[in-house]
């Protein structure tokens, strides 16, 4: 029998010629991530360990993007814990305020991450790198201690469900209608402790920028990993950010999938996400009328430079509804000054939006965006679980950059349609 994508890259880094779902291995790690929430557990632990340095000053990343620029205390002196292990153990990749972003938007963009890894962060998004064709899983913070010691971490290798994708998505859908459209067909456990493998004559359809989004909400399938089969348009990525060295994994004809989904995209909607869950999809038709407080565009899911673009075409020559707060994060400072160039910026201030430095911020009730009680937002984030934004009584739609512009526009959810005519 055959090996999927991830078997085998799995397998590689594990320095076996064969490796079956269920089977328990260790394998050698490319990178190791945390954040300002994730990283100061992690280093108490790499303490306990009584070990000196990190097991390669290259191959770690801390990034300082949850609650950054600090909003109190408590989160400063998280950040002074990552900064200041990163000082002493000499950790290359660590990214002060100024030159972070939002973690899962920062690496790839730093060229950290290539085709054929193996990475762990302690963040459950950290399978927005599967995009690469690389094995990306969220883990714990002891997981992360012992990988920033070792350079390895176990894994029970995973099933692994096929999305076959086919057609072109149509205008105003993007890869965030594709996912949600996905997880609203399997649920949030459709895909429990499986990997979701792309591939099809459909990926010519996605840009990078849909990939990571569609990768980066695997986790709420409940996936172990989403990857997707490398093309030209990955390796033409890798090539423009990264210098490593990358392999290409391509799954077997005869490899085992648990199911085969075939998805075409020429029919998929804009899709929004309804409060608590994921999985509580409909399309922008059968929406009705949903009076909204609040827009949210940015995060590690759509707060890169094409999720940008899409909103500022519903934004320019419009204002943001008098009811409607708007706020605008772009990922990382690169899509920030790219946005500023391009005069994205300045259409985003003239409707009526306020724009902020990249931070995860009101994506986890963090700051920048909070809720109050009864008040409803439309974000670009990948969770709406109650109270996720704020007020336990708040609620969450989740949606494509250009449906939470067309809200912001209208106060209501709307479809970019009912605006741009």
């Amino acid at each position: 029998m055959g090996m999927t994508m991830t078997q085998k890259i799995l397998a590689v880094h594990a320095g076996m010629d064969y490796v079956k779902p269920g089977q328990l291995i260790s394998a050698k790690l490319d990178l190791v991530l945390g954040n300002d929430i994730t990283s100061p557990v992690a280093i108490r632990e790499f303490n306990k360990m009584g070990v000196d340095k990190v097991f390669d000053e290259n191959k770690v990343a801390i990034v300082p993007d949850h609650f950054t620029p600090n909003k109190d205390i408590k989160s400063a002196e998280q950040c002074k814990c990552c900064r200041d292990f990163a000082n002493e153990k000499n950790i290359k990749n660590y990214f002060e305020v100024g030159r972070m972003g939002i973690e899962h938007a920062l690496i790839p963009e730093k060229g950290l991450v290539v085709a054929g890894d193996v990475v762990i962060g302690a963040d459950s998004h950290t399978c927005t790198y599967g995009a690469l064709g690389a094995f990306s899983t969220g883990i714990g913070s002891t997981d992360m201690g012992a990988g920033m010691a070792t350079g390895e971490c176990w894994f029970k290798i995973p099933e692994a469900i096929k999305f076959q994708l086919k057609g072109e998505l149509q205008p105003w859908v993007s890869g965030k209608d594709v996912i949600l459209h996905i997880i609203g067909m399997i649920g949030v456990d459709g895909a429990r402790y499986k990997s979701m493998e792309f591939c099809g004559e459909g990926l010519k359809s996605l840009k990078m920028d849909d990939r990571f989004t569609i990768a980066n909400m695997a986790i709420e399938a409940g996936a172990k990993n989403g990857i997707f089969e490398v093309d030209e348009k990955t390796i033409e990525y890798i090539k423009e950010h990264s210098t490593k060295q990358y392999k290409v994994f391509k799954a077997d004809e005869d490899a085992e999938y648990s199911q085969i989904i075939e998805i075409d995209l020429s029919t998929i909607r804009p899709t929004v996400a309804f409060p608590h869950l994921p999985e509580n999809t409909r399309t922008i038709d059968e929406v009705g009328d949903v009076p909204i407080q609040q827009v949210v565009i940015g995060s590690c899911t759509n707060g890169r430079i094409e999720d940008l673009r899409a909103a500022a075409k519903v934004f320019e020559g419009r204002e943001v509804h008098s009811s409607v707060r708007a706020i605008i994060i772009p990922a990382t400072q690169k899509i920030y000054l790219q946005a500023m160039k391009e005069g994205l910026l300045e259409i985003f201030i003239n409707a009526g939006a306020v724009v902020s430095t990249p931070t995860c911020g009101p994506c986890l009730g963090g700051h920048m965006g909070i809720l109050a009680k009864g008040e409803r937002a439309v974000a670009t984030t990948n969770r709406n679980f109650v109270g996720r934004m704020g007020h336990v009584e708040s609620e969450v739609y989740l949606a494509s950059p250009v449906v939470a512009a067309a809200s912001a526009i209208l106060g209501k959810i709307a479809s970019p349609e009912e605006v741009v005519k």
